[in-house]
């Protein structure tokens, strides 16, 4: 579900879309998201597919027969994601550009685990030109396995996964020089399980979240202001006060309709915390004191 929208007359680009070169957007579109791009007034978007090599635990009486996800888990319920197709992406992004003369289009790659995977990382990346690479932390250990936030919640405090995913941030961004940006570090917070546990509270994380952010910032990287939900302004505030120099906006689409979701309100955030566009359309906004 998007916000709403408020007048603002800089858009950020949308660094954070997924087409259908991404192994988990069966729903994807790189031609029909440059469309929407277009549409909503965009300067820019980058296509961020994702590139993993963690294979994690996924919980079988969760997927539907016919869901993309059924075929590629085996039947103790192991997901080994598919390889990434590197030349025929970059092929398909030259094509939009040739299509969107009036859409700057950003190849790009959205790197699962990176600090665990770094050989196999650098390789695709030696494939090409890849302008905007994140590093997002999907997976945690799980006993000899790996699983996601939303399955770790079910056999573990909720409050220990997200303070256990906070510390592998830290490991993530001082383990590997691959990427650029880092992505949704409210990621386990998607999966809250507010039913059982209660509303989250932010608050009681603040010296979790503030030691991967400091990480973060030191190590030179930006934030990215990931709009799937609503990040709260005290989340940039922290950023802001460890050192953070650099924001992007992505909305993690895995389809055309929610590319740049709640962009409007998410830059409208960032600005009144003092982050102003940069040079080019697709430039980190940089903080401005």
């Amino acid at each position: 579900m998007c916000w709403g929208t408020v007048g603002l007359v800089t858009l950020p680009a949308d660094s954070h879309v997924h087409s259908e070169w991404s192994w988990d957007a069966p729903l994807g579109s790189m031609e029909r998201s440059c469309a929407q791009a277009l549409d909503f007034g965009l300067p820019a978007i980058a296509f961020t597919e994702h590139l993993d090599h963690t294979a994690w635990t996924v919980a079988l009486d969760g997927i539907h027969a016919d869901d993309h996800l059924a075929a590629l888990a085996t039947p103790d319920g192991v997901l080994t994601p598919p390889g990434f197709d590197a030349s025929g992406y970059l092929e398909a992004i030259e094509r939009c550009r040739e299509r969107f003369p009036g859409l700057r289009i950003l190849s790009g790659l959205e790197m699962g685990e990176p600090h665990w995977h770094a050989a196999a990382c650098a390789k695709v990346l030696e494939a090409g030109r890849f302008d905007r690479v994140l590093g997002s932390l999907h997976c945690l250990p799980d006993g000899d396995r790996f699983a996601e936030p939303s399955g770790l919640y079910a056999h573990r405090a909720a409050a220990d996964v997200v303070r256990q995913y906070l510390a592998e941030v830290v490991r993530l961004v001082t383990g590997s020089g691959l990427f650029s940006v880092l992505a949704h570090i409210d990621y386990p917070v998607r999966y809250w399980p507010e039913h059982e546990v209660g509303p989250f509270d932010l608050s009681a994380f603040e010296g979790e979240f503030r030691n991967a952010l400091r990480a973060t910032a030191q190590s030179g990287r930006a934030l990215e202001i990931n709009t799937r939900i609503p990040v709260p302004p005290t989340v940039l505030n922290w950023w802001h006060d460890e050192g953070g120099d650099a924001v992007t906006f992505g909305s993690d689409a895995h389809e055309p309709s929610a590319v740049a979701c709640g962009f409007r309100q998410a830059a409208g955030m960032a600005e009144a915390l003092g982050f102003r566009p940069g040079r080019n359309p697709y430039d980190f906004w940089a903080r401005v004191d």
